[in-house]
């Protein structure tokens, strides 16, 4: 009887052992304990990938509401100022920067009385804007002495080159604009007030004899000079406080 038995036992085993749909079967059959831990993961990548999805959706600007209390942020934000942490400015930080723009346009006052006579000018209008990116703001991107100096003088020798090729016209400044822009992105150089050299060469007349000296006379070599007050600036802002 018992040799009966093991008998039975062997073939039944040597059966499911060398049967091929069997073994596969029972290879191919989950345990319970790997059927919950890839639920677990399925859940923690679903989770991630949401969480990957609001990340990008603010990236892009658009508000995920986290529940129904909570409102979109209505469109006239960007009309508003800029919400900071910071403490307001205190007077020298408003009266050290302004200074700063008085002596730097005086300063270049007084080098157009002296150039006057060779009917050139350095008080061109966009050192305006430099001089509001250099004094207010000099930690920005576009107060980098990079940026300005290659923008200043990429734009401008695109502005000569427009006019060259266009004459004076809508489409110059339009070609020289767009040109200015690529120009920028591309080096890297961003320096919003650069993007008005171009424009302001094609229609100036008085600044078409420089032709391509214009690209260092009078924008970059003013900016030397309005680098030099920046420092000076910084400096009575970080050491006279009041």
């Amino acid at each position: 009887m018992a040799a009966q038995l093991m008998s039975t036992s062997f073939s039944y085993y040597y059966h499911h052992q060398t049967n091929p749909s069997i073994a596969a079967a029972r290879t191919l059959k989950p345990s319970p304990s790997s059927t919950c831990l890839n639920s677990l993961l399925s859940l923690q990548r679903f989770g991630v990938f949401q969480r990957t999805r609001e990340e990008k959706r603010r990236g892009y600007g658009v508000v995920v509401a986290s529940s129904s209390s909570n409102a979109a942020a209505p469109l006239w934000d960007s009309w508003k100022p800029e919400k900071s942490s910071a403490a307001s400015p205190s007077l020298s930080d408003i009266i050290w920067p302004s200074a700063g723009a008085f002596a730097a346009m005086a300063i270049l006052g007084k080098m157009d009385q002296i150039l006057a006579q060779k009917g050139v000018s350095m008080t061109i209008a966009p050192l305006g804007a430099v001089c509001a990116v250099l004094f207010a703001t000099p930690s920005s991107p576009a107060a980098r002495k990079y940026n300005m100096f290659m923008a200043q003088i990429g734009c401008a020798a695109i502005g000569v080159a427009a006019f060259s090729v266009f004459g004076p016209g809508w489409l110059a400044r339009s070609a020289a604009l767009a040109a200015s822009i690529a120009f920028m992105i591309l080096t890297r150089s961003n320096h919003p007030p650069a993007a008005s050299l171009p424009i302001l060469f094609i229609d100036g007349v008085k600044l078409h004899h420089l032709n391509f000296w214009f690209a260092l006379f009078p924008g970059a070599a003013a900016c030397i000079i309005l680098c030099l007050m920046q420092e000076v600036v910084c400096f009575l802002k970080n050491n006279f406080k009041f």
